[in-house]
């Protein structure tokens, strides 16, 4: 495996994982069953697509991303953060949009700083992107 396409699948497994646990932070404050549905629902898209970049990292024998405490707990304090005053069905969706967006950027900076990568990463990669592009949009009629 090239390793350009290892920087790309762990680009994807950091994105996935952060939008996990944001996702897990982030849940106990939702009060709105929609909104609460439509959070699960991308939990487990990004799950799916965090697994495909893992098996394919484990079908090489490269490593994987791996998260640091650190970084758990600024994305958690970030979040208490900035629901502390305002927890509402609005600004949770606009905290999410915002952490995809993020995502996006994320992905295209290292989409375009490997381009030697195989097409297997490239289509994970996009997908994860197209994924969240789309997620942007369903959240926002939360807003």
């Amino acid at each position: 495996m090239k390793k350009d396409d290892q920087e790309i699948l762990r680009e994807v497994q950091k994105n996935t994982d952060m939008a996990i646990h944001a996702i897990d932070t982030i849940s106990e404050k939702v009060r709105d069953e929609e909104l609460r549905q439509e959070l699960s629902r991308e939990k487990l898209l990004y799950s799916v697509i965090q697994n495909k970049a893992t098996d394919r990292l484990q079908s090489e024998r490269a490593e994987g991303y791996h998260g640091s405490t650190m970084q758990d707990l600024m994305l958690k304090g970030g979040i208490q953060m900035n629901t502390l005053a305002n927890c509402s069905t609005s600004k949770i969706a606009e905290l999410m949009i915002q952490g995809s967006s993020r995502g996006i950027t994320s992905m295209w900076k290292s989409i375009n700083h490997h381009q030697n990568s195989g097409n297997v990463s490239m289509e994970v990669a996009r997908e994860l992107v197209d994924f969240e592009e789309k997620s942007i949009g369903r959240l926002k009629k939360f807003l």
